[in-house]
């Protein structure tokens, strides 16, 4: 039985689920990428056209420019590198004083034509948030392809070298595979860093540990297996009310490449429209309207606050899970990661 957010929320006080101010707009440009991976709830892959046209680029900015409280634009894809305006949203924004994250699959910045774009998001001071699904290569060419676990170390050593990492912000993303919770982040990013210092010598700042969520290609693998329900039953189960202040969708303003905005990135896959004043960036100049305003809600959010929480910025708590879901230590890390290998 799929279990009901809505009511969950009630149980513990805590609904309706509102918005408070925005400050991030996070752009979804386009949904062409050179990867195709098997948890991408984008379904992105090198066969996709949808992009965001100049008039939508230069829309952004000028809600970027009316709305001082907007600190952050969160650039994300597909590869939003290989989108034709990405330059020059990126540089506009950063001189308009906006941090920039470019959510970056790594492989990218080795693909032909992109061999100077590493040393442009450097120039421009942009934060990088990079996939990395495991430390060893087995498990990441399995989720996202043959050969991905090389190049993404060669992309990392390129980044270390032009200051990422080692002064520029460099995060890294981890997300299980299949129907499981992640372990806990700060346990999980300590592994990775002796790992990858060790291994490659490669440095970065910190790793986001996100769940995968089950919309989009990820949910129609769940439903293959037969374990859409049970997986949704499991988050339902690790339902940590301690996650819900923080949730992304109460800052952030999810922006499609056609202009429709959402209450988050996952709502947008699901085609779920907002509830509030505001369904697409020429509707508004002033996002100060959106405060207040209801946020939609569905089975999927359960990915957002189960056990120690999962955002686009990682974990929301400290490792704490009232369903004690427990704290595995090394050994148990480890074989999150790596255990993966048997068929």
């Amino acid at each position: 039985m799929i279990p009901d957010f809505d009511a969950r929320l009630r149980a513990h006080g805590l609904a309706p689920l509102r918005r408070s101010a925005v400050t991030t707009l996070q752009l979804q440009i386009g949904r062409r990428c050179d990867l195709a991976c098997t948890h991408c709830h984008v379904e992105a892959g090198p066969k996709r056209t949808e992009a965001m046209d100049r008039a939508g680029v230069e829309r952004v900015l000028h809600l970027l420019r009316r709305n001082p409280a907007v600190s952050l634009l969160d650039v994300t894809g597909g590869a939003p590198e290989l989108h034709p305006e990405f330059r020059f949203l990126v540089a506009e924004a950063r001189a308009l004083g906006r941090r920039v994250i470019d959510r970056c699959n790594l492989t990218v910045l080795l693909e032909p034509g992109q061999e100077d774009t590493a040393a442009f998001l450097a120039a421009h001071g942009v934060e990088i948030v990079a996939s990395l699904p495991c430390y060893e290569a087995p498990n990441v060419d399995r989720q996202r392809g043959r050969g991905v676990y090389a190049r993404s170390v060669e992309a990392l050593r390129r980044l270390n070298a032009l200051g990422y990492g080692r002064g520029l912000r460099l995060d890294l993303v981890y997300n299980p595979q299949g129907a499981s919770l992640p372990p806990p982040q700060a346990e999980l990013e300590a592994r990775y860093r002796d790992e990858l210092r060790a291994r490659h010598g490669i440095e970065f700042d910190h790793l986001l540990v996100l769940a995968n969520m089950p919309v989009r290609r990820f949910a129609s693998a769940l439903a293959r297996d037969r374990q859409y329900e049970r997986y949704l039953a499991l988050l339902g189960a690790h339902f940590n009310p301690a996650t819900v202040p923080g949730l992304m969708c109460r800052t952030l303003l999810s922006i499609a490449w056609d202009g429709r905005v959402y209450d988050c990135d996952f709502h947008q896959m699901q085609e779920l429209p907002p509830t509030g004043p505001v369904r697409t960036i020429w509707d508004a100049d002033d996002l100060a309207v959106l405060a207040g305003a209801p946020i939609a809600t569905a089975p999927h959010c359960f990915g957002c606050t189960a056990g120690a929480g999962s955002s686009c910025g990682g974990a929301l708590v400290q490792e704490a899970d009232p369903k004690g879901i427990g704290s595995p230590g090394r050994r148990g890390i480890a074989a999150n990661c790596v255990a993966l290998l048997a068929p």
